[in-house]
């Protein structure tokens, strides 16, 4: 069930996530960050505290954790996962969260689009009060700083949110993007020579979205054309 199903579904339905199949944690370069996915990992199992915060840069890779935790659960052994982005709360009713804590695992993205919308906030707290109550099941928050740089206007909701585990998600260096591209090439079936990486690295912003955009685009072309990839067919495809 995609999320704009979830959104016309009343919120006491067993809610089945259609994720990326290619954002797992095995497609996930850590950098410095071993700690957290480990952290997430366990979310995913029920061996962690209630709640799991995290909070990185936008582009750093925040959803893609996410939609990885919620891939680590087992459907045969009726886990079930409910991942919201709510970046998209204009065209969400607070309602969706009711029941929520009957799930396996709920992942909350985007808290930072709500902060200062009372009605959210307040839905937010109060299913994080239900899902203590029951004692069973994760929520996993991310965000784009620490809950105290959020705006939450909620003292009560800004308050929950620091009784959990947090934890920064650290952007990767040049270094690290350049093996995380690899790794994408890799699990594509394709090999990026380095000196095409730096290439990109050079000419592109360098948040990984527009990087592993290029990368598909790049991917796509030299498959079409039969031709490997190399910096001037990188500057034909991309327009450089």
């Amino acid at each position: 069930m995609t999320q704009e199903d979830i959104e016309h579904q009343p919120a006491q339905l067993a809610l089945a996530v259609q994720l990326p199949d290619d954002e797992t944690f095995g497609s996930f370069y850590p950098g410095d960050n071993a700690q957290l996915i480990t952290a997430l990992k366990n979310a995913a199992m029920g061996q962690n505290d209630d709640l799991l915060y995290f909070w990185g840069q936008e582009g750093s890779g925040r959803s893609h954790l996410l939609h990885a935790a919620c891939a680590e659960l087992d459907d045969e052994e009726g886990q079930t996962a409910a991942y919201i982005s709510l970046d998209r709360h204009q065209s969400m009713s607070p309602h969706i969260l009711e029941g929520m804590e009957l799930q396996t695992l709920v992942c909350l993205d985007n808290l930072e689009a709500i902060a200062g919308i009372e009605i959210w906030e307040r839905a937010i707290f109060n299913f994080f009060n239900r899902s203590r109550e029951r004692g069973c099941g994760s929520l996993v928050i991310s965000a784009v700083n620490a809950p105290r740089h959020l705006g939450l206007t909620l003292p009560d909701l800004a308050s929950r949110l620091d009784w959990g585990v947090a934890y920064q998600l650290k952007p990767l260096d040049d270094e690290g993007k350049l093996s995380a591209l690899q790794l994408r090439s890799e699990l594509r079936g394709f090999k990026l020579p380095t000196d095409v990486g730096r290439f990109l690295l050079n000419r592109l912003s360098r948040d990984m979205s527009t990087l592993l955009a290029a990368l598909d685009l790049l991917d796509n072309a030299s498959f079409q054309a039969k031709r490997k990839l190399s910096i001037p067919f990188a500057k034909e495809v991309l327009g450089f």
